[in-house]
């Protein structure tokens, strides 16, 4: 057991710490044997992953959303997948009947703010941008101030994910927040970590460093399609207490879930004995 969660990056610590659970299961008669260790074992990831805050989903799987406005703000390295992440999630509300805008807040990349137009064009979703190397806060506030002149549902703003140049990524991130916070009671709303699947272990300080820097609500999990178990969920939920809400399973805008506990946690422990993918599916508990 403890070797099939260190191999799905779960994380020395934090397989350590639910194997312990089992044994004491063990000792105390309530897991008498290998199978019923297997099942214990399961209860304890899914009470570990399930931190979210039950009304955390109105922000996400509701018709009639918490606020309009919605100010997501997308936060994570580069390369993790965010444009795509952020696409996939547009079409997500667009699938719920809602107006998306999208803010292409990380001017420093040439490439990210085109690639978030060409998603733009093929959402039929507005997309707010400035010249190279603007400031990300002017982009946030000309966003905000584009989606109320529109009488758009959602908007959802893209960031830098420099995390090279932390410091300087931090206080981008911090300044892009105080302008959605003067703009709009409780903006931003909610802040997504786009995480790659594939990261492993460093994933777990990449979520420090934006928890630290701006808060962070949940985590989208991307490229869950191929090898990447995304264990290191686990431990972020066991560390930090942020809940995976969105997981990306491929390239297509259609190639997105809500997260499932049970799923989940059955496809990464059963991955020994089974092909099944974390992210396969469709539906989630509620």
């Amino acid at each position: 057991m403890e070797d099939a969660l260190v191999s799905a990056d779960v994380g020395v610590a934090t397989s350590l710490a639910l194997i312990e659970r089992v044994r004491e299961r063990v000792r105390d008669g309530t897991a008498s044997d290998r199978s019923a260790a297997a099942e214990a074992l399961k209860e304890e990831l899914a009470l570990l992953l399930d931190v979210a805050e039950p009304d955390i989903w109105d922000w996400y799987d509701k018709e009639e959303l918490p606020a309009k406005p919605l100010v997501l703000l997308v936060v994570g390295v580069n390369g993790a997948g965010k444009t795509t992440s952020i696409a996939k999630m547009a079409r997500h509300y667009q699938d719920l009947g809602k107006t998306v805008l999208l803010g292409a807040g990380d001017t420093f990349r040439a490439a990210a703010v085109e690639q978030l137009r060409v998603w733009g064009e093929r959402l039929d979703a507005g997309v707010v941008a400035q010249a190279r190397s603007a400031d990300p806060g002017a982009v946030a506030f000309d966003a905000y101030e584009a989606a109320v002149a529109r009488d758009v549902d959602v908007l959802i703003f893209d960031t830098a994910g420099r995390l090279q140049n932390k410091t300087p990524l931090i206080e981008e991130l911090r300044k892009v927040r105080r302008v959605f916070e003067r703009q709009a009671a409780g903006a931003p709303h909610q802040t997504l970590l786009v995480l790659d699947a594939t990261t492993g272990h460093n994933g777990l300080e990449q979520a420090r460093v934006f928890q630290e820097a701006v808060g962070v609500d949940g985590v989208f999990l991307a490229k869950l399609d191929g090898t990447a178990k995304g264990g290191i969920t686990v431990a972020i939920a066991a560390e930090l207490k942020l809940p995976v809400i969105f997981i990306g399973t491929g390239e297509q805008l259609e190639d997105l879930t809500l997260f499932d506990t049970d799923h989940f946690v059955d496809a990464l422990f059963g991955d020994a004995t089974s092909s099944t993918n974390p992210g396969s599916t469709q539906e989630r508990s509620r």
